[in-house]
């Protein structure tokens, strides 16, 4: 006999109810976290306006303290909840990874070159031939812009995002340098204003970087041995392409936005482009105008050829458009420039003075550089007593003699130049300039390499070479040892403390601290940042080695590919030939360089004094 056993009927709750309990639960669950994204959103938004206040407008409202503590409140959220950080975050402009290559990127339009005029009479026959283009007699307004001296970029931005941004390349392929061009200051990685999602727009603009950026750059490459950049255009443009982010955010580029292309806005003049531009928080060049003729436009000229030395930036000329986009679409362009604009350059400012002295200069290669010594002669803004020869060949090919009358010229380079000589002002007590037979540091003999125009001094020892190889060997762009400036490197050298850069790794505080002007603090700061260098990547520690014809951009290459020092200086020179962008002159340059018994040295050293040898 056996009893059924009757289970209770199972409690029904409806679906309804259930999708209200989970909902309920996650909400619970959400809540700090939506307060968290509320809060990083707002400290976004704040950092964001300050930003445009200070980089843009040019009116900041907080002290730098004030700003230094929102961007790191945002800093330490981001760092706490990763997966809350966006790719338009401010924290975002300090630089991400390094990247292996640039990839290529096809612009949307092709970006022409401008034609140039270089009189009134020229600026004039470009104005008949819009004119005639337009068919006579219809009214013809132009808009002038200050020409900056930069780096044209084409920047694409969806839904209000800024997504990608390329250089000009051949005008229709460039390289993809978005990851640079999100660390300038300036650039809004967030449009102002309400942008539907997949709404997009491409703006144009020319990348530079400021006068007093391009010294304060130019002094730290002079005091870590690096060769100078010969104007702040050139250094843009090498900013840009170096594939290490980080180190593009060091460098103070800048940005002014003169092109949108947006057709769904239906812009119809050049003008309320730029107005365009300015609202959604772009930077633009702020003394632009408006003319009916060219000769109104005379005054405009005149006034900025005399004034531009007192801008915070390089300018060559103006750029003179059409304003109304329908005569633009009507005029149309050739392959190589638009038909309805053109750039007015200016002529290089030059100076004529007498030339006292040549000195000679050795740098961390042996390569010696002749400098001119300038009785002092204000130009472009600035007084003049220095200026580069280049090299012996230079000298002859100019016939440039001690004690001649020379015509120094800027042309948009920040590091004067000797144009030419006065020969008819000669009085005959000129002296001709030999290049020395011996090194004027080491008295070593030195040589030319047939096919090169450089003079080198052949001594190894050289105590010249010596401080320009650790100045570069420390410098920021390579093993970055701060607070080892040049001051300390010359004492340390000539008090034969050290003898290559591998021998910093065997100073101590003791020792650094017994040098002048070096106390205990500033000694263990030494020695803490070379002990600190022993972790940089193997990229930075080739570039540090000062390898002939090796930058950063080879280096970077050389560690992609051969993932440890060890398997670069064991290449046979047929394999480095085969490596991307690593010519036959590179190849054995790289070759020589490590099989030189000092070399061999040098690593030895290195690698007991445990540095990072390995990707």
């Amino acid at each position: 006999m056996h009893t059924d056993f009757f289970a209770p009927e199972p409690i029904l709750i409806p679906q309804c109810f259930l999708l209200y309990i989970v909902i309920y639960i996650q909400c619970k669950k959400r809540g700090p976290q939506l307060k968290l994204e509320e809060e990083i959103k707002e400290l976004r938004g704040k950092i964001e306006y300050h930003n445009r206040k200070y980089y843009i407008e040019n009116s900041p409202e907080i002290s730098d303290y004030e700003y230094d503590l929102l961007f790191r409140r945002l800093k330490e959220f981001e760092e706490k909840h990763p997966h809350l950080i966006t790719p338009d975050s401010p924290t975002q402009k300090v630089g991400g990874e390094p990247l292996e290559e640039f990839a290529q990127v096809r612009h949307s339009e092709p970006m022409l070159s401008l034609d140039n005029v270089y009189n009134l009479e020229e600026l004039k026959e470009f104005d008949g031939r819009v004119r005639r283009g337009l068919e006579g007699d219809e009214k013809v307004r132009y808009v002038v812009e200050l020409k900056i001296d930069g780096v044209s970029v084409a920047l694409t931005y969806r839904g209000g995002r800024f997504v990608q941004g390329a250089t000009r390349g051949n005008g229709v392929i460039g390289d993809d340098i978005t990851a640079n061009l999100r660390t300038i200051r300036s650039l809004p990685l967030r449009l102002l204003g309400k942008w539907k999602e997949g709404e997009e727009i491409e703006v144009r603009g020319e990348v530079f970087l400021p006068k007093k950026g391009f010294e304060k750059v130019n002094k730290e490459r002079e005091e870590s041995g690096e060769p100078l950049f010969a104007n702040p255009r050139n250094a843009a443009a090498g900013s840009l392409k170096l594939l290490d982010p980080r180190i593009t955010a060091r460098r103070p580029l800048d940005i002014f936005l003169y092109y949108l292309r947006a057709p769904h806005l239906k812009i119809k003049s050049h003008s309320d482009a730029l107005r365009r531009l300015k609202e959604f928080g772009f930077k633009t060049e702020p003394h632009y105008e408006t003319f009916d003729s060219i000769d109104e436009m005379i005054p405009y000229l005149k006034k900025w050829e005399k004034k531009k030395e007192q801008l915070e930036y390089e300018t060559d000329g103006v750029v003179i458009k059409v304003d109304s986009m329908t005569q633009q679409d009507i005029l149309g362009a050739t392959s190589h420039h638009p038909r309805y604009a053109a750039a007015y350059k200016y002529q290089p400012e030059q100076a004529e003075t007498r030339l006292i002295d040549i000195k000679v200069q050795v740098g961390r290669t042996g390569v010696l550089t002749p400098v001119a010594e300038l009785e002092p002669v204000f130009i472009s803004g600035t007084t003049v007593s220095r200026a580069t020869l280049h090299n012996e060949d230079d000298i002859r090919r100019k016939d440039v003699r001690i004690g001649d009358l020379v015509i120094v010229q800027k042309a948009g380079e920040i590091i004067p130049q000797v144009l030419s000589v006065v020969k008819e002002k000669r009085t005959g007590s000129e002296k001709t300039f030999s290049f020395p037979k011996k090194c004027p540091v080491c008295d070593s003999p030195t040589e030319r390499i047939e096919g090169e125009a450089a003079v080198r001094c052949t001594g190894y020892w050289c105590p010249a070479q010596l401080k320009e190889r650790i100045r570069h060997f420390a410098s920021r762009t390579a093993m970055d040892i701060e607070n080892l400036g040049p001051a300390l490197i010359n004492q340390l050298v000539d008090q034969n403390i050290i003898k290559d850069y591998a021998d910093l790794y065997s100073l101590n505080k003791t020792i650094v601290s017994s040098l002048e002007r070096m106390a205990d603090k500033s000694a263990e700061n030494v020695i803490t940042a070379i002990q600190r260098s022993k972790s940089a990547p193997l990229d930075r520690l080739i570039f540090a080695l000062g390898i002939r014809h090796v930058g950063q951009r080879a280096s970077q290459i050389l560690a992609n590919t051969f993932r440890s020092l060890d398997a670069l200086s064991d290449a046979p020179q047929e394999a480095l030939v085969q490596v991307h962008e690593i010519g036959p002159k590179v190849a054995e340059s790289i070759y020589s360089f490590f099989r030189q018994k000092e070399t061999k040295v040098v690593l030895e050293k290195l690698r007991r004094a445990g540095l990072n040898m390995k990707m």
